[in-house]
C-alpha cells in the first residue's frame, strides 16, 4: 500500500480542500441526484468564502489525506456550535470523510476515522457521532463495523429532493 499521509489543513489548503470536496462528493453521489442539484449543491457549499469560514471557525478541523503530494481523500470534524445538529458538549461530530474512488478499498477512510478518534481523544469528547445518507451502504457498512449504532433521523436536503440521512454515534467511553 502507498505511504498516505494525514495533515491537518488550514487556509493555505483552501484550494485543495476545495477541489477534493467537490470531486469526492461529486464521485459518491452523482448518480443518486439530478445535474441540476448537483451542481447547486457544489457551488454553495464548497463555495470559497463559505469554505475559508468553515476553515477558520475554531470547533472545526479539516484533515487531508495525501498519497505522495497527491490529495486523495479529506476529514472534516465539528465541536460545540459548528455542529450539523444541536449535541451535548461531550460530542464530537464527523461530518465529511470523503474517499478519491481509486482509494477505495485501501484503509484511507479507516486512517481518517483513525484521525477522528485521536482528536476526539485529545477533546476529552465521550461520544463521535455523524449523519450519513440512507442509501449510502457503504459508509453504513463503514460505521457499523467502527462501532457505530443508528439513533436518530434527519432531513439532508440535496437542493429540491428531501433524503433521509441515519444519525449515528458511538460512545467513547
Amino acid at each position: 500500500m502507498e505511504d498516505i499521509t494525514i495533515t491537518q489543513s488550514g487556509i493555505e489548503n483552501i484550494q485543495v480542500l476545495q477541489n477534493i470536496g467537490r470531486e469526492t462528493f461529486y464521485e459518491t453521489f452523482a448518480e443518486s441526484n439530478t445535474a441540476e442539484n448537483m451542481r447547486d449543491y457544489l457551488e454553495k457549499n464548497f463555495d470559497t468564502q463559505k469554505l475559508k469560514s468553515e476553515v477558520m471557525n475554531p470547533d472545526s478541523f479539516f484533515f487531508l489525506a495525501w498519497d505522495g503530494a497527491t490529495p486523495i481523500a479529506y476529514l472534516k470534524l465539528n465541536t460545540g456550535m459548528s455542529q450539523t445538529e444541536p449535541q451535548e458538549a461531550g460530542a464530537l461530530e464527523i461530518e465529511r470523510i470523503y474517499v478519491l474512488q481509486q482509494y477505495h478499498g485501501r484503509n484511507v477512510g479507516q486512517l481518517l476515522y483513525n484521525k477522528a478518534l485521536e482528536v476526539a481523544g485529545e477533546l476529552n469528547k465521550s461520544f463521535i457521532w455523524l449523519g450519513v445518507w440512507e442509501k449510502n451502504f457503504r459508509a453504513l457498512r463503514f460505521y457499523e463495523k467502527n462501532g457505530f449504532t443508528a439513533f436518530d433521523k434527519h432531513i439532508f436536503r440535496m437542493g429540491d429532493d428531501e433524503q433521509t440521512d441515519i444519525m449515528m454515534k458511538k460512545e467513547l467511553r
